[in-house]
């Protein structure tokens, strides 16, 4: 039985909990971390199972597997502690962690690992073993309504006005880093697709947000020696959290599931 400790009790967390109270695998949840304590017990009080809401350190003690659901400023901390500890941390921080070159040599001298979550993306198995031969170029095409948009940082840092939009309109247009940067808590998807395939900085990124759009919607198109693959996902987000999709948390559910699972799909 593996032992899971979730970190972050919220939109996210709060479903990949149900689910593994759920699972008929060898899941089992042994504790919770939260920076709202008192939001965290009601959600707990929900729950069939109960298990004690810890701070960072207890987490990591009590759980074989940690799951990383909180928010991005967090990631450093919880990732740093569950790798010292030679334990594994399944998270969808692509960005955070891409601005943390460290990361593998940390998890490899302690034992540790991290698992990316495919979280919002599509066809990154393919981009993975287009990878082992040559990838001509990516690029990738974000539109999210306008309400998944209005509280990110490069909105509101640069004064953006989203509210009387009445067409798309294109935020940012760089490499994957470079969104990373600008938008922490919005490109995941962009950072594990460059570091699945040719590299954040060769990963070509546009964000546009569309009034007209009810979901997230991404568009890929990977030129490579062994394929041509073109990729599309309308995510419909979650009811809490606009900002985030409903597939999120159940990516983070799969690979969980493929920890314990006699039989894997895909790479």
């Amino acid at each position: 039985m593996i032992k899971v400790g979730i970190a972050g009790f919220g939109t996210i967390g709060r479903v990949v909990a149900r689910h593994i109270e759920a699972s008929a695998l060898p899941l089992t949840l042994a504790a919770v971390s939260a920076g709202e304590r008192e939001r965290a017990e009601t959600a707990m009080a929900r729950l069939d199972t109960r298990v004690p809401i810890v701070d960072t350190t207890g987490l990591v003690a009590a759980s074989d597997v940690i799951v990383d659901c909180a928010p991005t400023a967090a990631f450093r901390d919880i990732a740093e502690t569950t790798l010292r500890a030679g334990k594994t941390l399944v998270t969808v921080s692509g960005a955070a962690l891409m601005q943390w070159p460290e990361a593998a040599d940390l998890a490899r001298a302690h034992g540790g690992r991290i698992i990316l979550a495919t979280g919002a993306l599509l066809g990154l198995d393919a981009v993975r073993a287009a990878a082992i031969g040559t990838i001509h170029s990516v690029t990738m095409v974000t539109r999210k309504p306008v309400k998944s948009l209005v509280k990110a940082e490069h909105v509101v840092r640069n004064n953006i006005d989203l509210s009387a939009l009445t067409e798309p309109l294109k935020i940012f247009e760089g490499s994957a880093r470079e969104g990373a940067l600008a938008f922490p808590a919005n490109v995941n998807v962009a950072a594990a697709l460059g570091m699945a395939g040719v590299g954040p900085e060769r990963t070509r990124l546009e964000i546009w947000a569309d009034p007209a759009l009810t979901r997230n919607t991404h568009r890929i198109v990977v030129d490579s020696d062994s394929a041509r693959l073109e990729l599309i996902i309308e995510n419909i987000p979650t009811d809490e959290n606009p900002g985030t999709g409903r597939i999120t948390a159940q990516s983070i559910v799969a690979a969980l599931n493929d920890l314990v699972s006699p039989i894997r799909i895909g790479t």
